[in-house]
């Protein structure tokens, strides 16, 4: 009777000390959680970081003068217009009417720019841990890919407008009025109005996501680049995938 009793003690104290460990560990757990230093906080937090610095920059480089205008994501005007343009030289007072309507259009970009960086916070603020983890482990560019599919139509909404105003402030749909009118008036050439507008809005995102692409790349490339202990312990993660 002594021996079942010892046993059935020894087994409930078992029970009860796993029951404890699991306990602590749950509660650990959760603890962590809350504070967002678990496994899953800390990938959140580090890429949430780390999106937050690119796009930053990128909208502070783009929207400051010669941002566009004299960079990598300088916008050109598409082939159908220059085609006008080049016409156009030979017609007295549209000689520079190509750079003439591309420092307009870059303006115009520059201006728009400053409407990036709430849209694209918000977007990052509404990434989950998993999203966070599928992005870190992911392609080099999964980041920017997110963002992009997640704020373009917003971003399209906002800059388009701002846009239309900066070409308006230059003259520019005014001049490009004129220009095409002009040009319509030489002899045996294909009518032609295009819309810059969308066009200019498009080709300024492209490349606000370029640049911000360009950032993704180096912080998961270049470690000298993450400045902060929470970026080097979760892209070490990604660096040994």
């Amino acid at each position: 009777m002594i021996k079942r009793s010892t046993l059935l003690l020894l087994v409930l104290f078992a029970f009860t000390s796993v029951q404890a460990q699991g306990l602590k560990g749950f509660l650990k757990k959760a603890k962590d959680q809350i504070a967002g230093t678990d496994d899953g906080g800390q990938v959140g937090m580090g890429l949430k970081e780390a999106l937050n610095t690119g796009v930053g920059e990128a909208v502070s480089f783009l929207s400051a003068e010669d941002g566009y205008y004299q960079s990598a994501y300088k916008i050109l005007l598409p082939e159908d217009v220059k085609k006008v343009t080049n016409k156009l030289k030979a017609v007295p007072g549209f000689g520079n009417v190509e750079a003439d309507l591309i420092e307009k259009m870059n303006r115009a970009a520059e201006d728009a720019a400053n409407k990036a960086k709430p849209i694209f916070v918000e977007a990052i603020k509404k990434m989950t841990f998993k999203d966070a983890m599928n992005l870190l482990m992911g392609e080099k560019d999964a980041a920017t890919r997110y963002l992009e599919s997640s704020t373009f139509e917003s971003l399209y909404g906002e800059f388009k407008p701002v846009i239309i105003e900066s070409l308006d402030k230059v003259n520019a749909r005014e001049y490009w009025k004129t220009a095409v009118t002009a040009y319509n008036k030489i002899p045996f050439t294909k009518k032609t109005n295009p819309e810059l507008d969308d066009y200019v809005t498009r080709q300024a995102l492209t490349g606000m996501f370029g640049m911000v692409e360009k950032k993704e790349l180096e912080i998961r490339e270049d470690p000298a680049i993450r400045s902060t202990e929470l970026l080097q312990k979760v892209f070490a993660r990604q660096d040994k995938k």
